[in-house]
């Protein structure tokens, strides 16, 4: 049994990957901002934390802890001309100082570990140009630089990874997806031809938390159903 902590366990992306990882036998620590969440399996157990506390506790975690999980992000898209600077700099402190202030606190935990893992979150936004994602694509970017560098930093020890998704189905997506006639057409935009679930995302988490992955390190994995890549 490993011990995971995860950043924003209550939607989407990470609470399906707290489920999928309590129900492969790990223990498993959610954390949640507005969202009561609570969960019957003895091996998940959720706690409220605010990432932008100056005095940011994490006092309910063991000594040693094999991976961390970042998930809280924001999806803004407007025009560019639209978007006040104080709009950049609240994405980058919930999408970045919000990863760094937590990675520095778990860091002793996770130094104890025989195969810690960090993973973060990025989009295709990053590599590919899209209109209208100006803010997003900034703070995700970010994301990636911060990835590269913590993997050599930590190198051989721990590992850090990034995945970098387009559209999926979740909460945080809820508005491009309110209707089947928007759903339809960004599931036609990927090769694939569909939109991706938080299933797709948590199973990747899962493989690069894993030793099948233990020669993985400082990579940005874009599971996107085909977008950034390929055009058909």
């Amino acid at each position: 049994m490993l011990n995971y902590l995860i950043i924003g366990a209550s939607s989407g992306i990470g609470k399906k990957l707290a489920e999928q990882l309590a129900e492969s036998a790990h223990q498993v620590f959610g954390t949640y901002y507005k969202n009561i969440t609570k969960s019957e399996d003895i091996k998940l157990k959720y706690y409220p934390l605010n990432v932008l506390d100056d005095n940011l506790t994490l006092d309910f975690l063991p000594d040693t802890l094999d991976g961390i999980i970042y998930c809280p992000g924001s999806i803004n898209l407007r025009p560019f001309a639209r978007i006040k600077p104080e709009d950049f700099i609240n994405d980058y402190n919930l999408q970045v100082i919000g990863a760094v202030k937590t990675i520095q606190a778990v860091f002793p935990n996770l130094k104890k570990s025989e195969h810690a893992a960090i993973i973060l979150f990025s989009t295709v936004a990053v590599q590919t140009g899209l209109p209208y994602h100006s803010q997003v694509a900034t703070s995700k970017g970010a994301i990636e630089g911060l990835t590269k560098a913590l993997a050599a930093e930590y190198s051989p020890n721990i590992r850090v990874n990034c995945i970098a998704p387009s559209l999926t189905d979740s909460p945080l997506a809820a508005s491009l997806l309110n209707t089947d006639q928007k759903r339809e057409a960004n599931a036609q935009r990927h090769p694939l031809k569909r939109i991706g679930t938080t299933e797709d995302l948590a199973n990747m988490v899962e493989f690069l938390l894993s030793p099948k992955a233990s020669w993985v390190t400082g990579q940005i994995i874009h599971v996107d159903g085909g977008i950034s890549t390929l055009r058909i």
